[in-house]
């Protein structure tokens, strides 16, 4: 860091400069006193920054506003002092960490487009802390203007450079686009399916500028009107593409010349046709004007879609048409093919295998489709019959994307109507798709484009209970969205009225089942134990118990629950061989003696009164083991009790059974002599307590005269 100075006559000051590596950062800061001049003051500063041998440029400057400064206006350039110019361009991001400023002072972090136009990227309202903005090009500005009176704010951001690139080429319709790398310098390839022409360059390069751009406009894949092919193989023939504006006229006849290598034929395959009511193809066998007619749509009749052969090696294609139309149209398809055998097979969206790769007389092909497709108008196994003239014993089918369905699988892919074709007018379809109960359904959409005037709905649940996750029109990058529940539906309309807003090139959607995404991954079984859930399906707040078979111990938490973040409140508990018996206790005015302090199965405690007290029980219990089952004590513990004297006899009576000593529970008779009447209980009965005491009091004898007399405590 570098502190500047400022003096009052400098009108421009220019800031030292540092190189440092790649990747390192600083930090811009402004501090401000606690005095500020009457006067406004502006401070400019500007960022630029190229790269020499890996090396980065850049300006870090503190600038101190003093008490007896006073600039009306200051305006501070600074400029990038790397002089072996840019390689590689990189672009400017500040990220806020904080702002403290008043009303009246004003913030704003500015930037360049690529024509040089000025652009206010963030200012002072709506600037907040963490927030970050980076500029389109290698240039960034701050501008910072003070009150004319009053305290000033503080302010703090740190700023770092990032790479620029240039953007994802589109892939043109019809074709295909590989990209090896974004950065200056990269290369973008393209290439048009079979039939289609490339107009345009096939090879782009992302070139090095502020902002970095591609080379040239993206190509595109027409079909062009009319052409020759000399030893033609294998290839197509498509009705040309329209012109648009004042050349929507053009292309109303044209003519195609197939020549195959010497001694072999043509197989020629209508995969699509669609003409208007003034439109006409015709398919002859050779160049020559009176070549045999092998198709003409004037003449009416069936169509062959199943193809037709040439006699010889030459086939010509005429297309006429008063005006073209995008809705019509027809997709050739052909292949060169040795006499004496069938024609190579041609299965689009589809695959398959044979016995014979030469095609021979007896040769069996089986056919399949590419997911999200089905075999329609064909067997799925063909055979190639007659010795004299081979040809197929039926046609090829043709794999068709569905418009609807029920899919049950694990996976596979949902195209749109008549994919990789244009979908139709007036297409309602509905894919339901069902995955386990325990499952949920990830869409990973891939393609989206649509026409804005129809519609893709996807919805979440069955038929009872459903949700709308999402309706899209037009087009939409790749994106990817979940089903809360194992059911989704997938819900297509196009606009019977057709192209009021264009027409859509279709979508490609898979589908795969996953787990759960709203609730807790579920635990495992323990060993020698259960566990039990509160909820069937293991969301937000459930819980589940853990318990241990008889014998064992649970070693961690009894219950975990499932918490915010979907995971578990602990790790899940295990159940431990119990080798020990618990603590019987003690015993009340006894004490105990341990053979192991662990309690292990073996182990022996022997208890002995304190004096005044007797024993009841045996005086040693036993720890051991069970099979199955808890370690166990042998007996019950013993109790110690008092011992309690006998109450005495009642004047001129006596006891029944009478002894020194009595136990709570037992009971003490009295009987008076002959002539003497007892008075009170004739049985009393000694109750436990602290102290313990006889229910009643002594009994009397009465005669003539008697006395109550008060009982000891026993």
């Amino acid at each position: 860091m570098t502190k500047i100075k400022p003096e009052v006559n400098r009108r421009l000051l220019k800031s030292p400069q540092w190189c440092s590596r790649a990747g390192q950062s600083l930090k811009l800061c402004w501090f401000h006193g606690k005095r500020v001049c009457k006067y406004k003051y502006i401070i400019l500063f500007g960022l630029s920054s190229s790269r020499t041998n890996s090396l980065l440029c850049w300006t870090d400057v503190i600038w101190t506003h003093k008490v007896d400064i006073c600039i009306n206006p200051l305006s501070l350039s600074f400029e990038d002092l790397c002089l072996n110019g840019c390689v590689t361009p990189v672009c400017w991001g500040f990220q806020v960490k904080s702002v403290n400023l008043s009303d009246s002072e004003q913030l704003s972090i500015r930037g360049v487009d690529e024509r040089g136009a000025s652009l206010v990227l963030a200012n002072h309202t709506l600037l907040v802390e963490g927030q970050v903005i980076r500029s389109p090009t290698n240039t960034l500005s701050v501008y910072y203007r003070s009150a004319a009176e009053g305290s000033l704010g503080l302010f703090q951001l740190h700023y770092q450079i990032f790479r620029l690139s240039c953007p994802l080429p589109k892939r043109p319709h019809f074709g295909e686009v590989s990209v090896l790398d974004l950065l200056p310098g990269g290369i973008a390839r393209f290439h048009c399916h079979m039939g289609y022409h490339l107009e345009g360059a096939h090879l782009l390069t992302c070139l090095n500028a502020s902002l970095p751009t591609w080379s040239g406009k993206e190509p595109t894949c027409r079909a062009l009107c009319g052409g020759t092919v000399k030893n033609a193989t294998i290839g197509r023939v498509l009705s040309p593409s329209p012109h648009h504006g004042p050349n929507a006229t053009l292309d109303r006849s044209c003519s195609w010349s197939l020549e195959a290598p010497k001694d072999q034929r043509l197989h020629l395959h209508l995969e699509r046709l669609l003409l208007g009511p003034t439109d006409r193809l015709v398919l002859w066998s050779g160049l020559d004007a009176g070549s045999v007619v092998l198709f003409d749509s004037a003449r009416g009749g069936q169509i062959p879609f199943e193809g037709v052969i040439s006699e010889g090696p030459a086939v010509r294609i005429q297309f006429i048409t008063d005006q073209p139309n995008p809705n019509t149209g027809f997709n050739i398809r052909y292949e060169a093919f040795e006499r004496g055998h069938c024609y190579e097979p041609y299965l689009q969206n589809g695959n398959f295998t044979t016995t014979d790769p030469l095609y021979g007389v007896g040769a069996v092909i089986q056919f399949t489709c590419d997911p999200g497709h089905s075999l329609e108008q064909g067997p799925p196994v063909i055979e190639c019959i007659s010795a004299r003239d081979p040809y197929w014993n039926d046609t090829e089918p043709i794999c068709k994307a569905q418009c609807g369905g029920d899919l049950t699988g694990p996976g596979g892919v949902i195209l749109s109507p008549n994919w990789p074709e244009w979908y139709g007018e007036g297409e309602d379809c509905s894919w339901r798709v069902h995955v386990e109960e325990d499952k949920r359904v990830l869409l990973d959409v891939q393609l989206l484009n649509i026409s804005d005037s129809d519609m893709l709905t996807i919805t979440d649940g069955d038929e009872v209970a459903t949700r709308i996750l999402g309706r899209y029109v037009g087009g939409s990058g790749p994106f990817k969205l979940s089903s809360t529940s194992p059911d989704l539906t997938i819900t297509f309309h196009s606009d019977p009225a057709g192209l009021v807003f264009g027409k859509g090139e279709g979508f490609i959607i898979n589908y795969m089942e996953v787990s759960r995404n709203d609730s807790c991954p579920d635990l495992p079984e323990i060993q020698n134990g259960w566990k039990t859930t509160s909820h069937v399906a293991l969301v937000r707040g459930a819980r589940i118990t853990y318990q241990c078979d008889p014998g064992y111990d649970l070693v961690g938490r009894e219950t975990l629950t499932c918490q915010l973040d979907l995971s578990w409140s602990s790790q899940p508990p295990f159940c431990e061989k119990i080798m020990y018996c618990s603590d019987p206790g003690h015993v009340e005015h006894a004490s105990r003696t341990l053979s192991d302090p662990k309690l292990l199965v073996g182990t022996t405690i022997q208890y002995s009164c304190n004096a005044g007290f007797i024993l009841q029980g045996g005086a040693t219990i036993t720890c051991y083991g069970r099979e199955p089952g808890t370690p166990v004590w042998t007996s019950r513990l013993p109790h110690c009790v008092c011992e309690y004297l006998n109450p005495g006899l009642p004047e001129n009576g006596y006891q029944i059974l009478s002894k020194r000593l009595y136990l709570p529970g037992e009971s003490l008779t009295f009987v008076c002599y002959q002539g003497y009447e007892l008075i009170g209980e004739v049985a009393i009965k000694c109750i436990l307590g602290s102290p313990s005491f006889w229910s009643g009091p002594l009994p009397l004898c009465r005669g003539e005269v008697f006395i109550l007399q008060d009982l000891p405590l026993c």
